[in-house]
């Protein structure tokens, strides 16, 4: 299974980096809509939708992802981003609290279309902006994961959401956080040291802090929803590592964010 996920890994590396710095933009708009195709049936297979409407659900949010990329409009941009902002930061935290199951239908379509569409978006945006700014971000959700990971075998005890994700500790959160804090210290004194410059380090480090935060909300969502739904992964696309949502949950909470940061940022120039 180790040798699997390796491999897995490194040629999932390999692809998106390929597709992040090979394609054209168009090309990369499609690669957007595919990801969130497929996000999207997968979405809908926790909500036990029918097969056929799966397709269809995840035709329709790789769609809308690749209308949202080719209109290029700023003030959609923002709307959407804004939208998935609100969701992660006032409307999950209590959801996880509670517990509350998803009802099927409608509802949990939307739910799957505000999750998974403006990641699909930020992709496209923060790679227009700059790739290794879109890399860069996305690494401050695997170096969260990593430093969580090892952190929580070391010095894990007191369990975060032992009702979610009994694996996951406070003390793997704080050493994600930890993880995450040294990672920007190195990444705006090298490489991205006008974003300090502008905002200072205490709100640079801060904004950070939120992504590193948010990506735990992120994963812990969609464990919560694969629980409920009796199933241990998204789909078997990808072997060893289960199907695109668990491996982009943590993405779909911190990119949009990243993406709508990225957005005043250019506003305000």
């Amino acid at each position: 299974m180790l040798r699997q996920r390796v491999i897995t890994a490194l040629l999932l590396l390999a692809a998106l980096l390929s597709a992040v710095f090979l394609l054209p933009t168009q090309g990369w708009w499609v690669v957007c809509a595919v990801v969130a195709a497929a996000a999207g049936w997968e979405w809908a297979g926790i909500g036990k939708v029918q097969a056929h409407l799966r397709w269809g659900y995840g035709l329709l949010v790789g769609f809308a992802v690749g209308a949202f990329a080719a209109l290029e409009s700023k003030p959609l941009d923002a709307i959407v981003f804004t939208i998935s902002a609100m969701f992660w930061m006032v409307f999950i935290p209590p959801w996880l609290r509670q517990r509350w199951a998803l009802s099927t239908g409608v509802i949990q379509l939307l739910v799957g279309l505000v999750l998974i569409a403006p990641l699909g978006l930020a992709m496209a945006r923060l790679r227009e902006i700059d790739p290794w700014l879109m890399l860069a971000v996305m690494a401050v959700v695997w170096v969260a994961d990593i430093a969580a990971y090892f952190g929580g075998r070391a010095f894990g005890r007191r369990k975060l959401a032992p009702e979610i994700s009994p694996g996951k500790s406070w003390e793997g959160v704080y050493s994600g956080i930890v993880g995450v804090l040294l990672y920007a210290c190195v990444l705006f004194s090298t490489f991205l040291a006008a974003i300090p410059d502008r905002l200072g380090w205490l709100v640079a480090l801060l904004l950070v802090l939120v992504l590193g935060v948010l990506s735990v909300v992120g994963d812990l969502f969609e464990s919560l929803m694969k629980r409920q739904a009796g199933i241990k992964d998204s789909s078997a696309l990808l072997p060893g590592h289960g199907g695109i949502l668990d491996r982009i949950d943590s993405l779909t909470s911190t990119l949009p964010l990243a993406a709508l940061w990225a957005l005043i940022w250019q506003l305000s120039l």
